[in-house]
């Protein structure tokens, strides 16, 4: 049986990222977005327009994102979700499900916003490159117009 878990998400920082580094030396953040909800007209005033996700970024997306992104920031984040769950201190059983960001970038261009104007070229995602967890960007530059393969 075929099955996919990809995730695509553009949406804005609640708060600035923090890096954590695990015990073994892995840098690692967790960060929420808000993605705004699609609404038809219809819809009553008062309802949520915004969902909240729980993000998780391992090793150098989790330093990109933290070195680039700060609250209100808008970001784009690619990835799979993740289910976990725990028992807690008072015996109590917890639950989450989160994203797990296998590639993050900007959403805005160098131009736009303060922190994707500083950044580097290799990390921004709409028109350029985008930033995956293995620290290699997936841009190819084609220097021989004829071997393009389309």
């Amino acid at each position: 049986m075929a099955s996919l878990n990809k995730v695509v998400l553009i949406g804005n920082l609640t708060a600035d990222p923090e890096l954590k580094t695990t015990q073994t030396g892995i840098s690692v953040t967790t960060f929420t977005i808000a993605v705004q909800r699609r609404y038809s007209s219809a819809q009553t005033e008062g309802q949520p327009t915004a969902d909240f996700i729980s993000i998780v970024a391992w090793r150098k997306s989790a330093e990109f994102v933290c070195k680039y992104f700060t609250k209100g920031k808008p970001i784009l984040v690619c990835g799979s979700i993740q289910t976990r769950n725990w028992t807690d201190q008072n015996g109590n059983k917890r639950y989450v499900t989160e994203i797990v960001a296998d590639e993050v970038g900007f959403v805005e261009s160098k131009n736009q916003g303060d922190s994707a104007a500083q950044a580097p070229a290799h990390g921004s995602s709409l028109g350029t490159p985008s930033f995956d967890n293995t620290g290699a960007s997936k841009f190819e530059e084609v220097t021989d117009e004829d071997n393009l393969p389309f």
